[in-house]
């Protein structure tokens, strides 16, 4: 099975394409498609994984559903059939991993939730002993569980670029205060759900970045949520802090990217046929364990 690295919807109105999804208008309401793509150190490179648009779609809508008593999520339809008949002829591109969503009025905010040291908050932790600016004990490791999970947010950047952590209060000052303390909220109890049945499935659920809209005057949980894009997960039985975890992401293209001593600057390198069918093994895998269900590509 080939990647799909782009979509091609006809007269359908593109809105964009971002590092996986791309975006379509369709009427006042939005429709999603997952591709293939993969991005590492904030570029996309030029290979994809085959399938990946399917598994990360389909591990959204599970928590989508099993996150329903928490907070509400922009979903209409997710299904070609239930899609205007317009999108029928383009099944193929889009049965398994499209999302027909209400259009959001989203919030300019990446809300983080950490319950364990690992990426820029390591390198934070090491140089000031903060994430964010919230000070931790002395004496953490790499991959260390954190005392209590944390809010650490971060500004979207509008052109794609590395995001940047800032404090709460400037979240305040970028969003007010009552939509400040609304999002922090949700971000913890999706985080403690979620990682609670990460958890029941032998899986460590490190961190994670959600994205929020309002749609009228409700708060609404959008985009994707809880992949492995977007989420650290990691082996709960190999869980050792002190270095790099076992997990269930990308972190194959990113250890093949340092051995070829890639310079991080376009054009992003292809990857090797053993390093995309591993990674698609991970993705598959996670879905597996989170959902109980096996997923055939």
């Amino acid at each position: 099975m080939p990647a799909l690295i782009q979509t091609h919807l006809g007269n359908t109105p593109l809105l964009g394409r971002g590092k996986v999804r791309d975006l379509y208008a369709i009427g006042d309401n939005l429709l999603l498609v997952a591709t293939d793509r993969i991005s590492a150190f904030d570029h996309v490179l030029g290979t994809g994984i085959p399938g990946k648009g399917k598994i990360l779609t389909q591990i959204s809508l599970f928590w989508f559903d099993l996150l329903s008593d928490i907070v509400p999520n922009h979903l209409i339809a997710t299904t070609v059939d239930q899609f205007p008949a317009e999108l029928h002829p383009y099944r193929d591109q889009l049965e398994g991993r499209s999302m027909l969503v209400k259009r959001a009025q989203m919030f300019p905010i990446e809300c983080v939730a950490r319950g364990y040291l690992a990426g820029s908050g390591w390198k934070e932790y090491q140089a000031q002993g903060t994430v964010c600016g919230i000070p931790l004990p002395s004496g953490l490791q790499d991959g260390s569980r954190l005392p209590e999970p944390i809010f650490t947010p971060a500004t979207k950047s509008p052109d794609g670029a590395h995001d940047e952590n800032i404090s709460f209060q400037r979240v305040q000052q970028i969003i007010g205060a009552s939509d400040a303390g609304e999002l922090h909220r949700l971000t913890m109890a999706i985080y403690a759900k979620a990682a609670a049945h990460a958890e029941s499935c032998g899986l460590i659920l490190a961190d994670t970045k959600f994205e929020f809209g309002r749609v009228a005057n409700q708060i609404v949980l959008a985009d994707e949520v809880l992949t492995p894009d977007s989420s650290r997960f990691w082996d709960a039985k190999l869980w050792k802090p002190g270095g790099a975890q076992a997990s269930f992401d990308k972190q194959f293209v990113r250890d093949y990217l340092e051995s070829i001593r890639w310079n991080k600057q376009a054009p992003a390198p292809s990857l090797p046929d053993d390093v995309a069918e591993r990674t698609q093994a991970k993705y598959l895998e996670a879905f597996r364990l989170l959902t109980g269900r096996h997923l055939t590509l």
